[in-house]
């Protein structure tokens, strides 16, 4: 998924264009990620407020993209997220700081960080 794209559109109107992409139907979609029809085309409509981080990944699984992608346009958070910034004083100052960045370098950034942790060990 292209994030800047993603940004623009909401997450019902991409869920729908999805879901429809890889050919299934409004009801048994909401049957695989365990919602009614009728509160799926809610969602897919805008007129209720994406679902919950879980049912989110859940629909990423299912549609083969990226779940924190998906958790993101969503506005929710992973459920290990919380407990990550929180277990650490540092991160939150580290994100504030991360903000504003390109996409690339924030991929420099992970790649630096996987491999300062790899050396740790």
């Amino acid at each position: 998924m292209n994030m800047k794209q993603s940004k623009r559109q909401p997450f019902g109107q991409l869920l729908r264009e999805k879901r429809m992409e890889k050919g299934y139907s409004l009801r048994k979609f909401a049957q695989l990620v365990g919602v009614s029809p009728t509160y799926l085309s809610q969602v897919e409509q805008n007129n209720v407020a994406p679902p919950t981080a879980d049912r989110v990944k859940r629909m990423a699984e299912i549609l083969g993209e990226s779940v924190d992608d998906w958790t993101s346009l969503a506005g929710r958070l992973t459920e290990d997220l919380p407990g990550i910034i929180q277990e650490r004083p540092e991160f939150p100052d580290m994100l504030r700081a991360m903000q504003g960045l390109t996409s690339d370098q924030l991929r420099k950034l992970r790649a630096d960080a996987e491999r300062m942790k790899k050396e740790g060990k």
